[in-house]
This record gives C-alpha cells, sequence and structure tokens, in this order.
C-alpha cells in the first residue's frame, strides 16, 4: 500500500545553501500493517510523512501510495489517505458530528451511507457523549480523537499519523492507539510516526529508524535487537542512532 524507494528532501536557507531533511528514505509498509517511524525530534520524520501525504514535494526519490505516485497522482493520493499530525486544527465552531458530516461530504459520501460513516467513526473513537459539544469546548485529547476521525470517516485504505498522541495523556493515548490497532486489524495500512520507543514496541509491527535525515535501519523488535546485539528497543534503537545525533543530544 506504501512504498517510497530512495525519497529525498532538501530546502535552501537565506544563503543559499542546500539543506538537507531527508535522504535517500526506502520502505515499504502493506495493508493490515502499523509500520513505526521511529526517531528523534529532528530526525525527518515529518517531512517523510508530509512528502507522503502531499502536502510537500519531494526533491528526488519516488513512492506510491495504494498503486498511486505521490507526484504525478497526488490527487488520487488524497483520496487514498487520511493524515492526522499532532498540530491538525478543527473548525472551532463546529461540533464532532457536524465535522464528521463535513469531511464525509468532501470525500463524495451521501445520504444513508455517510450517516451510518458517522455513526460507526464516533463510536470507534468513543466520541458519542461529545458528539453534538462545540469543538473549542473539548479536551485537548477528544479534540485529538475528532481528528483521527475525521481523517478516517471516508474509510480510506492508507493512514499516515504523524505523532498524533503528543500532548495527551495515557488514558487518551490508549483510547487512539487501541482505535488504530482496530483500524489496522480492518485491513488498512498504517504508517505512525512517533518518538515513544514503548509506544512503538507495543504498537508495530515493524519499525523503520530514521536519524539525522535517513532510514537507517528496518525491522521488527526482534530484528533489530538481533542487528544491534541489544536485549531490548531502548539498546537497539540508541545503538543505531547515536553516533548520529548531535553533540549536545548525546548529552542528554
Amino acid at each position: 500500500m506504501i512504498e517510497v524507494q530512495q525519497l529525498s528532501k532538501t530546502y535552501e536557507d537565506p544563503g543559499g545553501e542546500e539543506i538537507a531533511a531527508l535522504t535517500d528514505a526506502t520502505l515499504s509498509c502493506a495493508a493490515g500493517e502499523i509500520y513505526g517511524l521511529l526517531g528523534p525530534n529532528g530526525a525527518g520524520k515529518t517531512t517523510t510523512l508530509r512528502c507522503l501525504a502531499t502536502i510537500l514535494a519531494p526533491t528526488a526519490g519516488t513512492a506510491t501510495i495504494a498503486g498511486h505516485d505521490i507526484v504525478s497522482q497526488s490527487e488520487q493520493v488524497r483520496r487514498s489517505i487520511g493524515f492526522v499530525s499532532a498540530t491538525t486544527a478543527l473548525y472551532a465552531r463546529l461540533t464532532p458530528r457536524e465535522t464528521l458530516h463535513f469531511f464525509g461530504a468532501l470525500h463524495g459520501l451521501q445520504g444513508a451511507k455517510l450517516e451510518a460513516r458517522v455513526r460507526d467513526t464516533l463510536s470507534l473513537f468513543a466520541i458519542e457523549e461529545y458528539a453534538d459539544r462545540p469543538n473549542d469546548r473539548l479536551s485537548t485529547g477528544m479534540k485529538q480523537r475528532v481528528n483521527l476521525a475525521r481523517a478516517v470517516v471516508h474509510d480510506p485504505p492508507v493512514l499516515i499519523l504523524d505523532e498524533p498522541t503528543t500532548g495527551l495523556d495515557p488514558v487518551v493515548s490508549r483510547t487512539v492507539e487501541d482505535a488504530v490497532k482496530t483500524l489496522a486489524q480492518s485491513g488498512k495500512c498504517v504508517l505512525f510516526s512517533t518518538h515513544l520507543l514503548d509506544q512503538a514496541e507495543d504498537l508495530c509491527s515493524r519499525l523503520g529508524i530514521i536519524a539525522h535525515g535517513r532510514v537507517v535501519a528496518e525491522g521488527s523488535v526482534a530484528e533489530l535487537c538481533a542487528q544491534t546485539g541489544s536485549s531490548n528497543l531502548r539498546g537497539a534503537f540508541f545503538a543505531l542512532v547515536e553516533d548520529r545525533l548531535e553533540p549536545t543530544m548525546r548529552d542528554e
């Protein structure tokens, strides 16, 4: 469902020098799989996901989402994905129910099918009790549940989630994680970025470790541990990224 080959993204700083945010990233994620993109802040996770979501245009490389090229078939890609980040905002005056109706209609749903999708999605994320309360009166955690619901109301085959539990308390985070597991079990392809080692270990079937704009390793927790001679994911992670961290980050 997601195939990425040598994807790169560079920016130009005010002095005209090229800055590489992502370099030759290669990864794949299948239907029914939760693939975790794990790395420290600033490693390139968000750049990767925004390129795949067609928010940013890559500088080089290729990627397809559900068989559609992210550059030449960007409209089809957008129809095939649900995208959520930790900073995605909601329309303050709408309620969760109205939000789902609005985004469902934007994706072409109507009538009984739209009503059923709204009802099922509110239930999946345990939003029913708050469905008719304005979004600006919801807690941070509930707003993020609505964001996730908004991203899946049209039933896309692929979900791209950029640190969706950032800032949430453990109880709400667990609700979000359980919903993501349910979605993957239903056959959806989920690409999930995080910098939380315990979350990655619990949630993801495979991991891509990213540091300084490069995917430096890929595999299950067991495979990454075997590759590095580590007894747990924490040890494997630091063995893979430590020499690529900035000096100040190594000292923390």
